[in-house]
């Protein structure tokens, strides 16, 4: 049966080849992405729903609930499990996986990962795990596009566009926000903006939209009226919350790290259940909105008008009467919201940040404009059109993506009234945070490692090239012990003119270059008094196998050398690398990397 399978593949393959320009079949691969995308996002949006609901259906408003000191720990404990049984595969940060995936040229995602997130964090986000849907959903999405383009033999670049297509499929699906999934794709997975590229995207962003459309209805996924409109004389106050969110955005991307950080010491799986479990679970008690998403608070701040509205995000709670405690409830919340996230990921669960940065910049934005509310500082400010604006700056600065805070947070409540206000807050924030943090919370541990593809060209280049590939073995070795007549036969038998230095165990110890003994390499009567150790010298520098593009450059810049050996970790000799060789590569990678 699978061999009749591939069969009619393989035909399809050619078939298509013969009577399909690729550039027309990349069109229609995008479409399918588009509805796949979509359809799996409606399914995990579903199973989340479904779930929460059965679980959370009869808890009373008024009193404290006990059960959300389990139910966190069972959704955590059952995806962990989940995970590393059937699974077996690390399915955690689905972005930074997408970003190494595009980086790492193969643009090769597991087959599981087309389903396996939309299970691990369906239960991890229904039984109450304080992350979002949709880092897994763009994961799931990217793994769609990916296995689609593997399916029918699509070359490495189509690869690359068709993880983008599932990516933008994926956040237009699950937010019905078409143009935020296109910005998304080109902010933060950092692909070229090309004519070519630009239609696929497009569509897959476009049909993912109108399947959630045509499925979940026409209406913004947040209900936001504007009471309000936007007045010039507060654009001061609204540059202040973007640098605020900055602040914010700042806090939660070092707390992150810092938390992942000390989980990642708890090496046994049970130590990190138990751990993260406890911390999720007593943070959820405390404060009852950090159950799930957190989207129900977003739609109490969005659409309150008063006190009487507001105080109610502290039902369920050891708060529950105190409305004069409301400010420092969220403030706690903002504070906390961080660990009870890191503890739902680092204890099993499966999620991402896109929920927590818009759940914590709507309460940014809020408590910024209720406080000054409250205290008069300056004239009024409408807590529902602020609180708006922060969901857009926090996202901006977690992600480095201001275009994608504003097109996304337009989309999902239909607030393009306050587009204005929006592009001050997003790029305010943006500019606040890179003064501290280059990197996004994605992209920041494959920048350490010198993997991340950026929109510089030339970094771009220089990480999709690979020193492996460039490195040259056709020098002819010699050894310290050697006469200068052994030299001269090997120079006989050599097309270079540098000779590395190698000991018994093949460490490199020096380099012998012709020039340095061309006045009496004919001098026959000196062949046995002199050896290699008399006259050889240093390498200017040695670049590590392990090294990146971008360093090696910096190594050959710093020294102007035109040849420089490689060696491994313990200094072995590997070979040479050449600045013509590293020019020949490069424009060779540039054409494929920028033809259309």
């Amino acid at each position: 049966m699978e061999g009749e399978k591939g069969s009619w593949l393989q035909r399809f393959i050619i078939w298509r080849e013969q009577h399909i320009k690729e550039k027309h079949f990349i069109l229609v691969l995008s479409f399918l992405v588009g509805i796949g995308t979509a359809v799996a996002a409606l399914v995990l949006k579903g199973i989340i729903h479904a779930i929460q609901h059965f679980l959370t259906e009869n808890f009373s408003t008024t009193e404290v609930n006990y059960l959300y000191l389990l139910y966190p720990v069972v959704g955590i404990a059952i995806a962990g499990l989940f995970v590393r049984y059937v699974v077996k595969d690390d399915i955690g940060h689905g972005v930074t996986k997408i970003l190494y995936a595009i980086s790492s040229r193969k643009s090769r995602i597991k087959r599981h990962n087309t389903w396996s997130s939309i299970v691990a964090s369906s239960i991890t986000i229904g039984f109450g795990g304080s992350v979002g849907a949709e880092a897994p959903i763009v994961l799931t999405g990217s793994a769609i596009g990916s296995n689609l383009g593997s399916l029918f033999k699509m070359e490495h670049r189509t690869l690359m566009l068709l993880v983008g297509c599932g990516a933008a499929g994926a956040v237009a699906g699950i937010f019905k926000a078409p143009i935020a999934g296109l910005v998304f794709t080109l902010e933060v997975l950092m692909l070229d903006l090309t004519m070519s590229s630009l239609l696929p995207l497009l569509i897959s962003a476009v049909t993912a939209a109108t399947v959630s459309y045509i499925t979940s209805g026409t209406e913004a996924m947040f209900k936001f009226h504007l009471d309000e409109s936007f007045q010039l004389e507060r654009i001061p106050y609204v540059i202040l919350l973007g640098v605020f969110c900055g602040m914010v955005s700042l806090y939660f991307t070092r707390a992150m790290n810092a938390a992942e950080g000390w989980f990642a010491k708890l090496l046994k799986p049970g130590r990190k259940l138990v751990a993260g479990g406890l911390m999720l679970s007593i943070l959820i008690f405390i404060f009852p909105p950090l159950y799930g998403e957190g989207y129900d608070t977003i739609e109490l701040l969005l659409n309150g008008t008063s006190n009487e509205h507001w105080e109610t995000v502290m039902n369920n709670s050891l708060f529950y009467g105190y409305s004069e405690l409301l400010l420092v409830y969220l403030l706690l919340i903002v504070l906390f919201k961080v660990f009870a996230s890191s503890a739902t990921n680092a204890g099993g669960g499966c999620g991402g940040i896109f929920a927590p940065s818009l759940f914590l910049g709507c309460i940014s934005g809020f408590v910024f404009a209720h406080f000054s509310n409250d205290f008069a500082v300056i004239p009024y400010l409408p807590e529902k059109n602020f609180a708006l604006m922060g969901m857009a700056g926090v996202m901006s600065g977690v992600m480095h993506a201001p275009l994608t805070g504003v097109f996304l947070i337009a989309e999902l409540t239909g607030g393009y009234d306050l587009f204005l206000p929006l592009l001050i807050v997003s790029v305010s924030s943006y500019l606040t945070i890179i003064i501290f943090e280059p990197h996004s919370i994605y992209s920041m541990r494959l920048a350490k490692k010198g993997e991340l593809l950026t929109h510089h060209k030339d970094k771009a280049i220089l990480t999709l090239m690979n020193l492996e590939k460039v490195v040259e073995t056709d020098f002819v070795t010699v050894h310290p012990e050697m006469d200068l007549g052994d030299v001269v036969k090997a120079i006989s038998s050599s097309r270079r003119n540098i000779f590395p230095v190698t000991d018994g165990e093949n460490k490199l110890i020096g380099i012998v270059l012709l020039d340095d003994i061309r006045n009496i390499m004919f001098r026959q009567e000196l062949y046995h008094r002199f050896n290699v150790r008399r006259f050889m010298t240093s390498a200017p520098a040695r670049l590590l196998s392990t090294d990146s593009m971008e360093v090696v450059m910096r190594k050959f810049d710093d020294t102007n050398a035109w040849n420089l050996p490689v060696v491994d970790d313990e200094g072995r000799y590997l070979g040479f690398v050449s600045k013509s060789k590293i020019f020949n590569s490069y424009r060779q990678v540039l054409v494929h990397f920028s033809e259309d």
